[in-house]
């Protein structure tokens, strides 16, 4: 697993030992990054964080700030030593809770939002009602989730989607809460 553009472009990070965690690729983390505007000054809010990996790699293409927000010890010791190997741990703010709780006490917004929860477990459609209810999101925020394509988003958020992407094995579906047709405006 690397970082795949920027400052810190060909940067290789750590994974979460075990087979508890299931990490973005770097196929689908170039698509992610491809089909989202500029991460330059933004602030990037990385739920389920697993190895802080796509977090960091928003860093890396210039983000302002990363919150990271994972609740498996091995994970948090993965972030930890990926954000001490690429040396950016003041633009970094990791956080040890449930992501619900997480959001739920959330007083800030973001100008992005990653989610990427377990696969098959019934937690995308319930993150995205917590995130909209709590309004994290900035104007003209976005939100991309990463999610089995057996896990289809409910009808409900139909008038938020600007684009779905997938593969055989994870879709990417962005949202905003507002339909914009250009990803480029942030």
């Amino acid at each position: 697993m690397r970082i795949i553009a920027g400052k810190y472009k060909k940067r290789t990070l750590r994974s979460v030992p075990g087979n508890t965690a299931r990490p973005t690729t770097d196929f689908m983390k170039e698509t992610i990054f491809n089909t989202i505007p500029d991460c330059e000054g933004v602030d990037f809010l990385d739920l389920y964080s697993g190895s802080g990996s796509i977090g960091l790699e928003a860093i890396s293409r210039g983000a302002r700030s990363v919150i990271m927000v994972e609740f498996s010890h091995k994970s948090i010791a993965t972030i930890i030593s990926n954000i001490d190997i690429l040396g950016c741990r003041e633009q970094c703010r990791l956080i040890k809770k449930k992501v619900i709780p997480f959001i739920k006490k959330c007083e800030e917004q973001f100008d992005m939002i990653f989610l990427d929860p377990p696969y098959n477990k019934n937690l995308i459609n319930s993150t995205l009602a917590e995130i909209f209810e709590a309004n994290l999101l900035r104007e003209n925020g976005i939100i991309v989730a990463e999610h089995s394509p057996s896990e289809a988003l409910e009808e409900r958020w139909e008038s938020h989607i600007i684009q779905i992407k997938k593969t055989r094995q994870s879709q990417v579906s962005i949202l905003s809460v507002n339909k914009i047709n250009n990803l480029g405006k942030l």
